[in-house]
């Protein structure tokens, strides 16, 4: 791992016993010693805390209407304090990478994905002025029913914030960016604050009864059981956000008027439906049925009709859980379909989402 970057919180996740791995080009923690099912109960019951530094943050300049021409979700309408869910999307209506936008005043606020940081402020940079990385700051998420009380003893300004607020606080002389929001769906709160200060903020929270570090494992089954998808598997550039289920993130004007990468495509699914559907899933027996596993209408047919693109177990449910594409007539909730786990094949059941119902603060 000598050639993978490193989080200005390296030196405390090995102090804390992390098992280090690589992902997205950094070294991060997959689990500490309390394991990935422990870490994954405590943040539903408790507080965890993700260090996330390793995503990209950008602030921009450019007109909302201009960030309007490379995502389908409304910006101007975004007012200010607020943040929402977005998409990138391509000239076929595919994902480039799905992030955060939020209105700060002046300048817009962006969290994209580690993975293609570098393309997604490339492509800013390519259609709009104003592009600013933000290389200094690292980027905590604390989660959890308790995540407010412990935050709130550091920043008592955070109790009055409720989902997708943004509001730029201070801690010991440290501004903090603050957002209510997260990828468990549960309650909690992403902190953007200097690297320098990052360090004795995490010690802070971690001094908390309340408040355990939690790793890459158990985040996966978190966002897994909230029906949260992770770009790179559960979207990608050939996926579409109606095939995604991502329509609530288009609002009506863009709908209608579109004039965003994509829309002839967008626009057609959103009027007569998408050939395929992304859908829960429920395998029947006890086998987690993992990424990339094939789909079958009957247990004996020879060609597969979709394909697994998140499994797992769920700690919360004490179930295997999955999401993944089917063909949309095959999409209603419990029908019956067949994975093949190890030249076997064995019953799923198509399931909404989310597996357990969300914990936000509205």
């Amino acid at each position: 791992m000598t050639d993978l970057r490193r989080t200005c919180l390296y030196d405390l996740h090995r102090e804390l016993g992390a098992k280090m791995v690589p992902f997205a080009g950094y070294e991060m923690p997959v689990q500490y010693p309390m394991g990935v099912m422990g870490e994954h109960l405590h943040s539903r019951a408790k507080a965890g805390l993700f260090d996330v530094s390793h995503m990209g943050q950008v602030i921009l300049r450019a007109p909302a209407a201009a960030l309007e021409a490379l995502v389908p979700v409304d910006v101007q309408g975004l007012a200010e304090g607020r943040q929402r869910y977005a998409m990138f999307t391509n000239d076929a209506g595919g994902i480039l990478d799905d992030l955060m936008i939020a209105n700060r005043g002046d300048h817009l606020f962006l969290v994209v994905n580690a993975a293609c940081k570098e393309a997604d402020i490339a492509h800013l940079q390519a259609h709009l002025p104003g592009v600013e990385p933000v290389t200094d700051r690292a980027l905590l998420a604390l989660q959890g029913p308790l995540a407010e009380t412990a935050l709130a003893r550091l920043v008592p300004g955070v109790a009055a914030m409720t989902f997708m607020d943004v509001a730029v606080l201070d801690w010991d002389g440290a501004e903090l960016w603050i957002s209510r929001s997260g990828y468990t769906g549960d309650d909690g709160y992403e902190i953007s604050l200097p690297e320098d200060r990052a360090e004795a903020f995490a010690r802070a929270l971690l001094a908390m009864e309340e408040v355990a570090p939690i790793g890459l494992g158990a985040r996966d089954s978190l966002r897994l059981e909230a029906g949260l998808c992770l770009y790179g598997h559960d979207i990608d550039t050939e996926t579409s956000p109606v095939e995604a289920g991502l329509t609530w993130a288009i609002q009506k004007r863009r709908r209608t008027e579109g004039g965003f990468p994509g829309a002839d495509r967008i626009q057609r699914e959103l009027a007569e439906g998408p050939s395929r559907k992304r859908v829960g899933l429920l395998p029947e027996g006890r086998a987690p049925m993992r990424e990339g596993t094939a789909l079958f209408d009957s247990e004996t047919a020879e060609t597969p009709i979709g394909t697994i693109t998140s499994g797992g177990f769920g700690p919360s449910l004490q179930a295997p859980i999955a999401m993944g594409y089917v063909p949309a007539a095959l999409a209603q909730p419990d029908t019956r379909l067949w994975g093949e786990v190890r030249g076997k094949r064995l019953p799923v059941r198509v399931a909404k989402t989310p597996f357990r119902p969300s914990t936000y603060r509205t």
